[in-house]
């Protein structure tokens, strides 16, 4: 009997024991889930300095007789200049610019070149722009064409430019050249005809990458 109850004595105590166990472990702690973070949607930016080539024809105006010819040229070139991206899609630029052309035998247009003011609208990755400014063309006469063959004149046209990276975007841009009149001596006494050039080419630029002054986008 002494045993029993002492059997009964143990087992109450284990048993009121545990609760006051239980009691003294230190609750779970509670771990908030993460925030939900969006990817990152690409912010571009157009503000920068950047220097690129280009490739594409000239073709001469209806009254450019060149000669009698109108086929057009070869040309390449190369590229540079800077943009500001404000107000916040609007693109204000400022671009030099030369194209060496293949020649004609007397009419030596062996140069185009030009300083222009752009204007363009960028959306995302692609920017719409006009440009217009200062036109000189490196040209040389022959056979009785007289005059410097109004070398200084002016230029317009526009492009379409896209971002591909962050430093690089490519272009397909129309550019008018205008240098005024020609005059040539013939048989039949002194004429004069128009210098100007139409021209169409593609181009690739690497924009520079400089903190708050660099070009292309980030995340």
């Amino acid at each position: 009997m002494k045993k029993y109850l002492l059997s009964t004595a143990a087992v109450a105590m284990v048993a009121l024991a545990a609760p006051a166990s239980a009691a003294d472990l230190a609750a779970r702690p509670y771990t908030k889930a993460p925030a939900y973070v969006a990817p990152a949607t690409p912010i571009y930016n157009w503000t920068g300095f950047y220097i690129g080539g280009h490739i594409g024809g000239g073709f001469p105006g209806e009254d450019n007789v060149l000669a009698g010819s109108r086929d057009g040229t070869f040309m390449g070139g190369v590229q540079g200049g800077y943009d500001m991206q404000f107000a916040p899609n609007w693109v204000l630029g400022l671009e030099a610019n030369y194209s060496f052309l293949s020649t004609n035998s007397n009419i030596d247009n062996r140069g185009l070149g030009s300083v222009t003011g752009r204007l363009g609208y960028t959306w995302g990755p692609t920017l719409l722009y006009a440009k217009g400014g200062y036109a000189w063309a490196d040209t040389r006469f022959s056979n009785g064409f007289g005059g410097d063959g109004g070398r200084d004149g002016y230029t317009v046209g526009g492009g379409l430019e896209y971002l591909f990276t962050q430093n690089w975007s490519g272009k397909i841009e129309y550019q008018y050249y205008d240098f005024g009149t020609v005059n040539f001596i013939a048989p039949g006494g002194v004429g004069s005809f128009k210098n100007d050039q139409h021209t169409i080419k593609a181009g690739l630029n690497y924009r520079f990458n400089l903190g708050n002054l660099g070009g292309g986008f980030v995340q």
